[in-house]
């Protein structure tokens, strides 16, 4: 008997990450699986053969596809390409729906099965593709419990396997080792500026986070300053322009969850690291700035009132949010501060911030995935698998 092949489809850097974490569990339940795919270095790290780099096509925002589209139209070229030749058991998709699921269409045709994980966001916009995606999928992995009952009453197969970064986010024991570790001062206020993973977040947020620590340096000079760099980024680039701004700043690829620790407050892209800092109970406020075009349409679709998935997990404005005009330094500056020197402020921060945990699940995600790819490669009873 062959051994099994499995391919594997992620779009941007968090699905990277999540998809090593649970082929890491795959390889130790079943070592000589195969295993392809789309991705990054997470994934090639975990040992998976990855034919395409993911990063080239992770931008965010309507526009922004558009001006990448030649890149995008090439993605899908070589994996529908891999797909016909190499026929895999399973195709197992992760986020990124829009390129995604038009992967799950060509899958379908050949006769493939899909395993989608990590939802679309269909509670937050456009909630009739749901349908769509029943027709294109045969099986739904979701993350955040609350997702299980759009899909169970849409009559399309699903599990929650629990939220992988539930395990995966551990920080220091304290914040004065990771400072050590990091070389900054462990008796200063330091304040964490997360402009993102992808490029098209890089150009839009650096700038005016550069912007905004030198406030609030002009204002307190002790205050020092953490950038983490995302694998895939150009961190040498980035390092220069922090040199260039004059900033008490420290830029590193290091273990983000040492940097974040490090913190007293961040401002952050919203996305995935929202939930990685709430697990840290580090208070945040969140940005979000993209074309003024993608704005002006997502605000026709998005059904909800937030931006940040550690906001949306909550079912609460934990955090504050920023978007568009609102992202500018005087309004950053003053929200930052607030978190770093009102006591009663942080405190209610950080409170919410606890909700935020309660609502992932009991975690082991990673191992529950890799059951339910394990049961979908051989058809399997599925009872065991979901987080209840």
């Amino acid at each position: 008997m062959s051994q099994a092949h499995v391919m594997i489809l992620v779009g941007e850097a968090s699905g990277d990450a999540h998809a090593a974490e649970f082929v890491e569990q795959l390889r130790l339940e079943q070592p000589d699986i195969e295993l392809s795919g789309m991705g990054g270095q997470a994934m090639q790290k975990a040992g998976v053969d990855v034919f395409f780099d993911s990063s080239i096509i992770a931008v965010v925002g309507l526009v922004e596809v558009l001006h990448h589209w030649g890149d995008i139209k090439k993605a899908m070229e070589i994996v529908k390409r891999h797909l016909d030749e190499t026929r895999p058991d399973l195709l197992v998709l992760v986020d990124y729906p829009e390129f995604n699921l038009k992967m799950a269409r060509h899958a379908r045709q050949l006769g493939i099965r899909v395993l989608f994980y990590i939802s679309p966001q269909v509670w937050a916009w456009r909630p009739k593709r749901i349908h769509k995606i029943g027709s294109l999928v045969d099986y739904m992995a979701v993350i955040f419990k609350f997702e299980k009952q759009y899909y169970e009453s849409a009559g399309i197969p699903v599990s929650f396997v629990g939220h992988p970064l539930v395990d995966k986010v551990k920080g220091a024991s304290d914040a004065q080792t990771a400072r050590r570790k990091l070389g900054i001062s462990t008796t200063a206020k330091v304040v964490g500026l997360f402009p993102g993973s992808r490029r098209s977040e890089i150009t839009r947020l650096l700038p005016v986070l550069f912007a905004t620590a030198q406030l609030m340096q002009t204002r307190d000079p002790a205050l020092s300053f953490l950038l983490p760099v995302a694998p895939g980024l150009d961190c040498a680039a980035i390092t220069e322009q922090a040199a260039e701004s004059g900033l008490n700043i420290v830029v590193t690829n290091d273990q983000l969850y040492d940097v974040i620790s490090s913190c007293d407050a961040i401002a952050t892209c919203s996305g995935t690291v929202t939930l990685e800092i709430a697990l840290l109970n580090i208070p945040m406020c969140i940005l979000c700035k993209i074309s003024w075009l993608s704005y002006l349409i997502m605000r026709r679709l998005v059904t909800i009132p937030h931006i940040g998935l550690a906001n949306i997990v909550a079912d609460d404005s934990v955090v504050r949010e920023f978007f568009q005009a609102d992202v500018n330094p005087e309004t950053l500056s003053g929200e930052l501060f607030e978190l770093i020197d009102n006591r009663q402020y942080r405190e209610q921060v950080k409170s919410g911030l606890a909700r935020v945990r309660e609502n992932l699940g009991a975690g082991d995600g990673a191992r529950k995935m890799a059951q339910l790819v394990l049961s979908l490669l051989h058809n399997n009873e599925l009872e065991n698998v979901a987080e209840e």
